[in-house]
């Protein structure tokens, strides 16, 4: 997917750090089923670096703002 613009990256920030903290929290569990929380730990981490990703390609398509302080 390709983001539009930044009312769909601010979306997937918001997203993105949600699934980080989901992560976050799998990563701490402990007991329970041990194949089962590899696998959504890598599911996690698949979609948040998709959701990175995603912001990435945005950003280096939008024109670059220069501050630059003129005398």
């Amino acid at each position: 997917m390709d983001l539009r613009n930044e009312r769909e990256v601010a979306n997937t920030r918001t997203k993105l750090a949600r699934l980080e903290a989901r992560y976050a929290a799998h990563e701490n569990e402990t007991g329970g089923d041990e194949e089962l929380r590899e696998m959504t730990m890598e599911s996690l981490a698949r979609l948040i670096n998709q959701f990175k990703e995603e912001i990435a390609r945005y950003e280096a398509h939008q024109p670059r703002r220069h501050d630059v302080a003129r005398s």
